[in-house]
């Protein structure tokens, strides 16, 4: 008896030296794994001792917004390209734009910023990338496409023209589709100058803010999540009238990516879809439709009997034939503004 209970001690010791050895051996062997060094590559090596004191910054990649994503020019104190996603519940809402201000974006370094002074009295409007008209759900959305970092120096004619019935016409498209993303910026393109092709553009204010020659705009029109149809569309920084069409305007997106230097959407299978323009109309408001539709805003702004009469004579003046949201809406103001006069 005492026999076994010493060959069971001395195999219980043997039992306990051999696990400790193993444990002992298991980790000197993990150590080694977690100290082995990891090869560098030569360049990067060599790299890090070049840019000993730093790589070249350009600012932040991205800027995130409330209701759009840039990217920013520190160079031409414009945006490269601005993102929106809009459905028809961003474009309800009592935001105001005359609550708005332009200003500095507080996210670009001062010294790459352009100023309000630098657009005074150059002959050039602010021009909005993302619009003020596609954030009525949010005062503060809205407010910050009044940033300057979402601002280019555009064509009078064309930003209050051209541009902004091509911005009405992608609201437009949220009553046919329910999400629709949209890509904005501006482009430096070249023209033929006897043999060779140059590039330029005017600068203006004191930050020397660059005008671009040429404005693009990329739309995806998606339903049940699955994107349906995308439109590319290049467009002239200067007055265009109410007889070209948008469709004139479109190119293949290809050439778009080729004149400014991105890849648009690159997580998008274009080949599961089809082209805007003849998926959808891409028809603008005709002179006739545009000019209804803001004695209609200018009617439903108006505070008093005497200006709501003035509006309405402005279609006789432009000898208008009014619709009947105008009829209806004319009475309407009518009769709610001398209810309120009664009350005061």
């Amino acid at each position: 008896m005492a026999g076994q209970r010493r060959l069971f001690a001395r195999g219980f010791v043997y039992g306990v030296a051999t696990a400790s050895a193993l444990a002992y051996s298991y980790l000197l062997s993990n150590e080694e794994e977690v100290v082995k060094p990891v090869p560098v590559d030569p360049l990067v090596k060599r790299g890090a001792e070049i840019l000993k004191y730093g790589v070249p910054e350009r600012g932040p990649a991205v800027h995130y917004l409330h209701n759009h994503v840039l990217a920013y020019d520190q160079a031409r104190r414009t945006p490269l390209w601005v993102a929106e996603h809009i459905n028809s519940q961003h474009l309800q809402g009592p935001a105001n734009r005359k609550h708005s201000k332009f200003k500095p974006d507080p996210s670009v370094d001062p010294m790459f910023t352009a100023h309000n002074k630098d657009y005074w009295k150059s002959g050039w409007s602010r021009g909005h990338m993302a619009p003020a008209g596609d954030n009525k759900f949010s005062q503060e959305a809205m407010d910050e496409t009044f940033l300057l970092s979402n601002i280019v120096p555009q064509n009078i004619d064309n930003n209050a023209g051209f541009w902004n019935r091509f911005e009405m016409y992608c609201r437009d498209l949220t009553s046919r589709f329910e999400d629709v993303y949209i890509l904005s910026g501006p482009l430096y393109l070249p023209t033929q100058e006897d043999q060779q092709k140059v590039v330029k553009y005017p600068v203006i204010g004191e930050n020397e803010v660059a005008v671009p020659t040429h404005l693009y705009k990329v739309v995806i029109a998606e339903r049940f999540n699955t994107p349906t149809s995308i439109g590319a569309f290049i467009v002239p920084n200067q007055q265009i009238g109410f007889e070209q069409k948008l469709t004139d305007f479109q190119v293949p997106i290809e050439d778009l990516e080729k004149s400014s230097g991105f890849k648009f959407y690159p997580q998008l299978d274009r080949s599961k879809t089809k082209n805007l323009c003849e998926m959808d109309s891409c028809k603008l408001l005709d002179k006739k439709e545009f000019e209804l539709y803001f004695i209609g805003r200018k009617l439903q702004s108006a505070r008093t009997q005497e200006r709501v009469d003035k509006v309405w004579k402005e279609l006789e003046e432009k000898k208008l034939e009014p619709d009947q949201y105008l009829v209806e809406l004319y009475a309407k103001k009518k009769v709610d503004l001398s209810a309120k006069q009664s009350e005061e």
